[in-house]
């Protein structure tokens, strides 16, 4: 992530913020299943930078190359 985005890029901030976040609880329950599961900070970072920027499903931002 350091190398594509532009320092003030609101996608790092949200990464800060989740980082900042106590998930002790949500990782230990957090089992994923089928192929390896992604850190759930992550997902959960995804989820609020969606929200900011008004996107709502992954699939729309993969389409349009806006993840990120």
């Amino acid at each position: 992530m350091q190398d594509w985005l532009s320092k003030g890029h609101l996608a790092r901030y949200m990464v800060e913020v989740v980082e900042g976040l106590d998930l002790s609880a949500l990782v230990q329950t957090y089992g994923g299943t089928g192929s390896t599961p992604y850190h759930p900070a992550m997902l959960l970072a995804l989820l609020i930078y969606g929200y900011a920027t008004g996107r709502f499903s992954g699939s729309d931002n993969l389409r349009n190359g806006n993840l990120l």
